[in-house]
């Protein structure tokens, strides 16, 4: 959510409004969800993503569940547990 913050404070104050309902949404709800830690659905994500052409991503804008949302994206690469970690937890 922070990239997407800082993309909206970066553009000019009369474009926000734009953005947001070009998104599907408005920009006091940006801020809200951002603020107390709530998601943007799906598809106002989506948009996001079109609308910023990448530059906020719909992984910056979900990072616990996109690849089950979406799952033309790759799921995160969870490393592999080192064998002098594991001979440690026995």
């Amino acid at each position: 959510m922070k990239k997407l913050i800082q993309y909206l404070n970066g553009l000019p104050v009369n474009d926000r409004r734009g953005f947001a309902q070009n998104c599907g949404t408005t920009e006091g709800y940006i801020r809200k969800c951002a603020s107390v830690g709530d998601v943007l659905n799906a598809t106002v994500c989506t948009s996001i993503e079109r609308a910023t052409q990448g530059q906020v991503t719909r992984q910056h804008l979900r990072p616990n569940d996109y690849w089950l949302i979406w799952p033309d994206l790759p799921a995160p690469q969870i490393p592999a547990v080192g064998r002098d970690v594991e001979k440690e937890l026995e």
